[in-house]
């Protein structure tokens, strides 16, 4: 029983949740900040793929059989925060980025300002609130691996629904077409969401056991 206590209060612990202290401040600037650099921060991830010119008779090497995807990682970070500080505190590091990026300095991927309302991609960013409201709900009630996947399917669709719609809604204000619609779809959404969900998942396995090391030191 004795060495069964302090796991269990560790356990306890990451279910709460972060308390509101000086330090639980800092966390969430070092959380907005961390979202900040994922925005410009491309992984060139390279993997086997199989090219269209297999059952063509074409000439292939080796590089046509490796793939390089070109990944800015900002909605695995997204989920981290949401993970990682919770419902509430995670909400709050976001809003903090949001405000940062329309009020004070261009944060966002295309700079900044009021105006960026406008830009076809701060339906994605929008999203992010809804989207650690709904994943940092599912994981109050602990850190399983069920949990955690229903977490980042529910994180990364809301994303992607909400970015896609906002999208579509100033893409009508333009008069723009259903082929510029499409192809912008296919560009933001399309194989990007596989590697969302795979690296967000991953992320919030990492915030599972960085939010435990937190809390044994806290």
């Amino acid at each position: 029983m004795t060495t069964a206590a302090p796991r269990v209060r560790i356990i306890k612990k990451q279910i709460e949740g972060i308390r509101l202290t000086f330090g639980s401040m800092l966390l969430i600037l070092c959380c907005t900040f961390l979202i900040i650099l994922a925005t410009f921060l491309q992984l060139n991830i390279s993997h086997f793929t199989i090219p269209a010119g297999l059952f063509s008779g074409a000439d292939l090497n080796i590089s046509d059989y490796i793939h390089t995807y070109k990944f800015i990682p900002q909605i695995p970070v997204i989920m981290f925060v949401g993970a990682f500080l919770g419902r509430k505190y995670g909400i709050t590091s976001i809003l903090l980025y949001i405000m940062l990026g329309l009020f004070i300095i261009p944060v966002f991927a295309l700079g900044g300002g009021p105006k960026y309302i406008f830009e076809y991609s701060f339906g994605y960013i929008l999203a992010y609130l809804p989207a650690v409201f709904f994943a940092g709900s599912i994981l109050k009630s602990g850190f399983t691996n069920r949990n955690m996947i229903h977490a980042v399917i529910v994180g990364v669709l809301t994303i992607h629904l909400i970015g896609i719609l906002y999208m579509s809604f100033i893409a009508a204000l333009h008069h723009e077409g259903w082929s510029f619609i499409s192809g912008w779809i296919c560009a933001q959404s399309g194989v990007k969401i596989l590697y969302d969900f795979i690296f967000s998942f991953a992320a919030v396995f990492v915030a599972k056991y960085a939010k435990i090391i937190l809390w044994f030191f806290m």
